[in-house]
């Protein structure tokens, strides 16, 4: 006589899908070996899995109700399959696996058991005091923007997946959704953009935050120190000597015209005022440009040019 899955699960013929699933989990909970070390508790765990396994599934239990357990791992002729499982069913033999399954790859035991399996006294009486939940750790993720998108500000739309209980508070599903991050005109490398409790949810834990950080993708031209902008500039030492200038595009497209009439030493740098970065908390004021200078010397000169140089430098 083959076995009995609604015996198992304490429950009849007539039970819905809700009272297979809330009798899976009450039963579950209590013969888990978290929970239960009493001899042959274990093997009772295993049973109410595969019993959940079958009754779960409409086509499974359909061919359940109707031919029994023979029939269900037996398989049934093709012409009979209406609606119902027609190959031979073979339950994995891993009731954790149905387990996590059921709870959302969560683990309802966490917040009563420490890492070697010991029982964590709260004072809620061990497993009666479920009542308790705790925030997952938050997730971080970096945000890539270009310093254009910094300078003028930009709306990013990031799709996440992530579990969602369904409505009967058991089980979940995956699902996907938008998440709108407005950037705002002079945020910095390291903003941290937050939205509360978008992870994962689970019967027995508060959704993690996830959160966003800002990473400045390189420029070309420019790099930023706090709201200021800096350019290398790659000058002849003639023309550190005599003076020049020197045209920037800035990141607005506009063509800066900049005179250098000073020596340029190595220390020396030009300060463009209101060039640089706007504030976030106030755009319309905006850092500085700094100007550095790398100088290339000539690699050999002349010996007139070298008399003509010394000529021009005596003091």
């Amino acid at each position: 006589m083959g076995r009995d899955y609604y015996a198992a699960l304490e429950i009849n013929r007539n039970a819905t899908d809700g009272d297979i699933k809330k009798s899976y989990r009450r039963l579950a909970l209590k013969y888990h070996p978290h929970a239960n070390g009493l001899p042959g508790a274990y093997e009772k765990f295993g049973e109410l899995a595969e019993a959940y396994d079958v009754l779960s599934d409409p086509r499974k239990k359909a061919t359940y109700d109707k031919f029994g357990e023979e029939g269900l791992k037996g398989g049934i002729p093709s012409d009979s399959a209406i609606g119902a499982w027609s190959s031979g069913y073979v339950y994995h033999g891993n009731p954790e696996k149905t387990f996590r399954q059921f709870f959302g790859g969560d683990n309802p035991f966490a917040d009563f058991y420490t890492a070697d399996g010991n029982e964590v006294d709260v004072n809620f009486g061990g497993l009666r005091g479920r009542g308790v939940k705790k925030q997952d750790p938050p997730i971080e993720r970096d945000l890539h923007l270009a310093l254009e998108d910094l300078f003028y500000g930009c709306t990013k739309k990031i799709k996440i997946s992530r579990r969602v209980m369904n409505e009967d508070g058991h089980t979940s599903s995956i699902k996907d959704k938008i998440l709108t991050i407005t950037v705002k005109p002079g945020w910095k490398e390291g903003t941290r953009i937050t939205f509360p409790k978008e992870g994962d949810q689970g019967p027995n834990s508060i959704p993690a935050d996830i959160a966003f950080i800002v990473r400045q993708k390189p420029h070309p031209r420019f790099t930023c120190r706090n709201n200021d902008l800096i350019y290398t500039a790659h000058i002849s030492l003639e023309m550190a000597l005599t003076g020049f200038s020197l045209e920037v595009e800035t990141l607005d497209g506009r063509l800066l015209n900049i005179p250098v009439n000073d020596i340029v030493h190595p220390q020396y740098s030009k300060v463009v005022t209101g060039e640089g970065m706007p504030l976030s908390s106030n755009p319309s004021t905006k850092g500085n440009l700094l100007i550095q200078f790398t100088t290339h010397f000539p690699e050999k000169l002349t010996a007139e040019r070298k008399r003509l140089l010394k000529q021009a430098l005596a003091v």
